[in-house]
């Protein structure tokens, strides 16, 4: 299993490209079984969920073929006929998100046989408001030996489907089962996330008809049938923050390009707090910390617009160095600042009680041997390590790897001392 090498202390100068959004490009291939037409997706991350999707889709009847285009990386996804409606648990429990393809493969073609996804290291994220969001939209929902059995002969049917608390997976399940619904679905306490938007406007250039999108009331007019389209998949706002962090933690200036300082603006507001400095513009963003020392601040991540839970972890580690005390209270997931500990290995004074973190700054860090317990907690250790004394090893990469393309090449490029070890015995990969 891979692992990754930080040797801490070096400074972070010039340009990191962003990749198109993991959380945005999952959702938009699964929209590839609402039609025969192939749908182009350009902008394209190459991600193990990306990866991961893709066999699942091939499993159910779609072609996918990726290639470099000229507007970058880009997939093209067809799918002629739903060969099968079976998407089995070997390959659900690899991705959560891959659970969405329930919804299009039920508007489509009327059944669908796909696994639960299982439990999470982050909190139970149970499912049961995608099914109650299907069911209102007419379909027939059996469990069985954890299976979903989903059936909707005649058709779906447009509903109101009231949500009891915001999910972003069921606002974006809803959407891709509603469009071909018949008659009118009106989504309430839906998610307003960017990527509710993406979708909505790929859906929209496949002959969609969706609206309000982006806001807490989504109104969807079904259609009998989608077409093709070619879309650009939105620039990942965790990646962009990721990065951010990563310039604020090792010191330095580092532009961002091909994204937007909008979609992260809570988390970027509390970077200045801290006192360090970020310019937007018009093709991203412009970090900068020279010398000077990080302040302590107080936060608590909520949903879209407030501050990203994705964005939890990395934030806490650059707080690790920061003047006094900050308190970070999670509230999207119950199970996610299992990151503190390994932080705590390389020095961090961290209190964990509940869902509440309080962090004192301290001196320094020390690099250490640490275990990512998931994705967003990985990409923590690692900005960690860029600021810590001596040298950082993140076991568990694959974490990494499913939401984080060409990461060490990235942070590389800017000066960082980051390298990939081959398996256990320690090989740097060429």
């Amino acid at each position: 299993m891979d692992r990754i090498a930080i040797t801490g202390g070096a400074r972070l100068e010039g340009e990191i490209p962003i990749s198109g959004a993991k959380n945005s490009a999952i959702k938009l291939m699964a929209a590839s079984l609402l039609t025969e037409e192939p749908l182009r997706l350009t902008n394209m991350p190459r991600l193990a969920d990306t990866r991961f999707l893709g066999r699942l889709l091939q499993r159910l009847g779609t072609e996918v073929v990726e290639s470099d285009g000229p507007d970058g990386p880009e997939t093209l996804l067809t799918t002629r006929e739903i060969v099968s409606g079976f998407a089995p648990y070997d390959l659900v429990r690899q991705m959560r998100a891959s659970f969405n393809v329930l919804g299009p493969l039920l508007a489509r073609s009327g059944q669908a046989k796909v696994s639960l996804p299982g439990g999470c290291t982050i909190g139970a994220r149970p499912v049961d408001l995608h099914l109650k969001a299907l069911e209102a939209l007419g379909a027939k929902i059996d469990l069985h030996e954890g299976y979903v059995y989903a059936q909707a002969p005649r058709g779906l049917r447009g509903a109101a489907i009231d949500f009891p608390m915001v999910s972003v997976g069921a606002t974006e399940h809803a959407m891709l089962a509603a469009v071909l619904a018949e008659g009118e679905t009106v989504i309430t306490q839906a998610a307003c996330e960017p990527e509710m938007n993406d979708l909505a406007d790929c859906l929209n250039k496949m002959g969609a008809k969706v609206s309000g999108a982006g806001t807490s009331t989504i109104t969807i007019q079904g259609v009998s049938r989608l077409h093709g389209a070619k879309h650009a998949v939105m620039p990942d706002r965790i990646e962009t923050g990721t990065y951010a962090l990563a310039v604020a933690m090792a010191g330095g200036e580092v532009r961002l390009t091909k994204t937007r300082s909008d979609f992260i603006q809570a988390m970027l507001d509390k970077m200045v707090e801290a006192g360090v400095e970020v310019t937007p513009n018009n093709d991203g963003l412009t970090v900068r910390r020279n010398g000077t020392l990080l302040k302590a601040v107080e936060f608590e991540t909520s949903a879209y617009p407030g501050f990203p839970t994705d964005l939890q972890a990395p934030f806490m580690a650059l707080m690790t160095l920061a003047e006094g005390e900050s308190v970070i209270r999670e509230t999207i997931f119950e199970n996610r600042l299992m990151h503190a500990p390994e932080l705590r290995r390389m020095g961090a004074d961290i209190t964990v009680h509940g869902t509440e973190a309080r962090v004192r700054g301290v001196d320094s860090l020390e690099g250490a041997q640490v275990m990512a317990t998931d994705l967003r907690a990985s990409v923590s250790l690692v900005i960690a390590g860029l600021a810590a004394k001596g040298e950082t090893i993140v076991n568990r990469v694959y974490h990494l790897d499913r939401g984080f393309e060409r990461l060490e090449e990235k942070l590389g490029a800017c000066g960082a001392k980051v390298r990939r070890l081959k398996g256990d015995g320690g090989e740097e990969v060429e």
